[in-house]
């Protein structure tokens, strides 16, 4: 499961900013509001594509895509503010990923994406909690109601951890080989 092919030189630069992109299309074309008591949050595919990113190019060029395609949309698109704690949770899930992948060895197995998808999931849960109560905090709310409204605040996240479970597999097999091929 380990990335198969070192990407080095221009190709490295061409598939991280390919990949960010893509991670940038996938946050803008499909964005379902949620009401939420701390930001603005949406369902999107954003966060699928850079665990699919990480998986591929492995945790620093996917890490440098995630940063790049979700913290350029937030700083394009009316989260400046907050799009630091973004960049933060993508070199956290880099550092998760990673570490999963380097668990699994090099195997290519359903079974291990998955799992690794889940943990991708959760892990996302997390940092998003934790950027919205550092955002609640931000904006003067007090301790309590920033951990309340936080944690209210969670829907958006969990449908978009969901949907990582579901859609990284799926386009991690599709993608995998033809990415590989044209590293060779």
């Amino acid at each position: 499961m380990q990335v198969k092919y070192r990407i080095k030189g221009i190709r490295a630069i061409t598939y991280t900013a390919l990949f960010a992109a893509i991670i940038f299309i996938g946050i803008s074309v499909l964005r379902i509001p949620i009401p939420a008591l701390v930001g603005r949050p949406f369902v999107h595919f954003g966060n699928s594509l850079t665990v699919l990113a990480i998986l591929i190019l492995g945790g620093r060029l996917g890490a440098i895509a995630g940063a790049i395609g979700l913290g350029g949309f937030d700083l394009l698109n009316g989260y400046a503010a907050t799009s630091w704690l973004t960049v933060l949770e993508v070199i956290i899930m880099a550092l998760v990923v990673s570490g999963m992948v380097h668990f699994f060895h090099d195997n290519d197995r359903t079974g291990n994406v998955i799992i690794i998808s889940v943990v991708a999931g959760i892990t996302k849960v997390f940092t998003s909690y934790f950027s919205s109560l550092i955002t609640a905090l931000m904006y003067g709310t007090t301790f309590k109601a920033a951990v309340v409204a936080s944690f209210l605040s969670l829907p958006a996240t969990v449908i978009n951890s969901i949907s990582t479970v579901i859609i990284v597999p799926i386009l991690y097999f599709a993608v995998k080989d033809i990415v590989y091929r044209s590293i060779r």
